[in-house]
Formats: C-alpha cells, sequence, structure tokens
C-alpha cells in the first residue's frame, strides 16, 4: 500500500469546494504520454492552476500503471522544479468499472479514483459505488460517481446513445453513497464527434456544423437539489476546428468532428460545476502538430523533432483552457 501523500499528491476535496464557492472549475486533463504530462505540467505551472492527471483503464494499458504512476510523483517533483512550492496535483483514474481496478489504483498511490457504474441498473450502481466510496474513504481517497449515461466513444467507454442524468435521483444517490463529486449526463460526448450532423445545424456562411446546447435546465435542477455539491463533466472537448482543418489539410480525415462550444463550458464552470474532463483536444493538438511537421520536414526521422512542437501545441491548448474557458489560472491554494 503506498499512500498518494508520499507521491506529493492531493485529494480533489479542498480545490473542488474551493471551485464551487469560486465559480471556476478544475482541469482534469488525461494523459497516456511522458509529451502530455510535461505540457499540463508546464501549462498548470506557468498559470498557476491545480490540475487532475487523469489515466484511463487504455492508458493504463497503454504505457503501464506502474510508469504512470512513477509520471505522476515526476510531476509533482518537475512542478517544484519550474518554481512551483505548492503543487496540486491529483492522480485520479478516469472511468474505472469495477472494485477491484478502484482498489488497485488507490493501492498504488491515485489520490482520486472514479467508480463508472452508470451502465448498471440504478440499485447496483450505488451498490458498487458505496463499495468503492468505503475503500477509498479509509485511505482519504475521492471519489467520483456517474449517473447518466453519456454517449461517444473514449477508449473502453463506449455507448451509441445518451441517457441524461434525472435530478430527482441525485439526493438519493449521493447520499446513498457517500461520493465525492457526481459525473453528469447534459448532452456533453465523449470522442472528437460529439454529435451527428443530423443532431446538428449549419452555419450558413462557413457550413461548420453547429451543435445543440447543453441541458442547462437539468444541471440547474440538480444544483437546486444538491447546492453546492462538486459536479462534473465528461466529453468536454471543444474539437478546435483549427487543429482538426489541419489534421485534415495534411493527410487526415476527420470530416464533421464537433465538439462542445467554448462558450457553453464557460457557462458550466461557473455553476456547481467543478471538473470539467479534456482529452480529445489534447489528441488533436498533438496530432495536428505531429502531421504538420512531418510534412513540411520530410527528412525528420527523430522523435525529438515532432513531438516538440506536439508538446508545445498541446501546452498552449492546456493555457488557453485553464484561462480562457475554465477560469481555475491563480486558484493554488497556497501560492
Amino acid at each position: 500500500m503506498l499512500s498518494y501523500k508520499e507521491l506529493g499528491l492531493v485529494n480533489t476535496r479542498a480545490m473542488f469546494a474551493a471551485a464551487v464557492k469560486g465559480g471556476y472549475a478544475i482541469p482534469a486533463f488525461n494523459f497516456n504520454t511522458m509529451e502530455q504530462m510535461q505540457a499540463i505540467v508546464m501549462a498548470a505551472v506557468e498559470t498557476k492552476s491545480p490540475v487532475i492527471m487523469q489515466v484511463s483503464k487504455g492508458a493504463r494499458n497503454y504505457a503501464n500503471a506502474t510508469i504512470l504512476r512513477y509520471m505522476a510523483q515526476g510531476a509533482v517533483e518537475y512542478a517544484k522544479e519550474l518554481g512551483c512550492a505548492y503543487p496540486e496535483i491529483v492522480l485520479h483514474l478516469d472511468h474505472g468499472d469495477s472494485f477491484e481496478i478502484c482498489k488497485e489504483c488507490i493501492d498504488m498511490g491515485f489520490s482520486s479514483v472514479m467508480i463508472d457504474g452508470s451502465s448498471l441498473p440504478y440499485e447496483e450502481n450505488i451498490a458498487l459505488t458505496r463499495k468503492v466510496v468505503e475503500y477509498a474513504h479509509k485511505h482519504d481517497v475521492t471519489v467520483e460517481a456517474e449517473l447518466g449515461v453519456l454517449a461517444g466513444v473514449e477508449d473502453d467507454v463506449v455507448s451509441e446513445v445518451s441517457h441524461y442524468t434525472k435530478p430527482e435521483e441525485v439526493i438519493d444517490f449521493a447520499t446513498r453513497t457517500g461520493c465525492d463529486s457526481l459525473a453528469i449526463s447534459i448532452g456533453t460526448s465523449h470522442g472528437a464527434y460529439k454529435f451527428k450532423p443530423e443532431q446538428c445545424t449549419r452555419d450558413p456562411k462557413t457550413g461548420k456544423l453547429v451543435p445543440p446546447p447543453l441541458a442547462f435546465d437539468i444541471l440547474y435542477e440538480i444544483e437546486k437539489k444538491l447546492p453546492g455539491f462538486p459536479i462534473v463533466l465528461h466529453g468536454s472537448s471543444s474539437v478546435p476546428q483549427e487543429e482538426v482543418d489541419i489534421i485534415n489539410t495534411y493527410g487526415g480525415n476527420l470530416p464533421d468532428a464537433i465538439g462542445i462550444p467554448e462558450e457553453q463550458l464557460r457557462k458550466a464552470a461557473k455553476s456547481a460545476v467543478c471538473k470539467i474532463n479534456i482529452d480529445s483536444d489534447s489528441r488533436l493538438a498533438m496530432t495536428s502538430a505531429i502531421r504538420k511537421h512531418l510534412a513540411e520536414n520530410p527528412g525528420h526521422f527523430d522523435p525529438r523533432q515532432y513531438l516538440k512542437p506536439a508538446r508545445d501545441n498541446m501546452k498552449k491548448m492546456y493555457i488557453h483552457k485553464i484561462v480562457n474557458v475554465l477560469g481555475s489560472n491563480n486558484k493554488l491554494l497556497k501560492q
């Protein structure tokens, strides 16, 4: 058993309380590689922002669970090296689908875990979430649960249709499970294709798809029923069209890729939504930079030559999200 405190990590409790009170959201960025981790830390330090570094089941399979845990420990030391005396970095399991994987991550030094029982019948979701909460809280690890189902694809998380969270269930669910935060479904979606073309309208001037609005009425009803309770939005990448255009220009094939408009995320961040998950935007920023670099420099074969601009582009994107969308810059509890 390794405590996350030995690694210099923090859990989400204090940062979520401050975010709900302050009307901003904490960035939750998924990472699989060293370059993503470096870009996240550089952006967080430069903006003086708390940050959640997320590891999915797919990332653990790809990069190795032990390596990712040590990378998170390295992230804390790297942040200090960059000049942040008191970094607030959470290592979070994204979409844990069993008690066993949550326990394994807690025992390995994760400071936060998500148990995703949203595909289960309601009572089974409660029972599984409660079991994880009871174990996690013994080790001061915070737990995110999910109520409602998001459509889309993210690693092993796949759903053809979404089911909005039912506000009438949230009090019972939060009370009986003891979870520390709740991921809800109000129209966000996993992946780079968050909406089908038939769900959208087209801008007559640009021809670009315009997505439907999020269900803020559901969010506000949940806020009334759980005042001050930390709410989480998954599937909240904006799928920047400039990155999509670069990818398509240099040989990619992402027709009609579309995300959540940033003005809607800014609106959500001012509510009880205190954690907003962003993964696809990082993938797009990395891929666009690599495709462009290799197309313009066909003689390059050293990975550092194309991974450096990819890292720089991800850092730029992370800073933009922190400062211009989530508002978590200059929000470290100790500066």
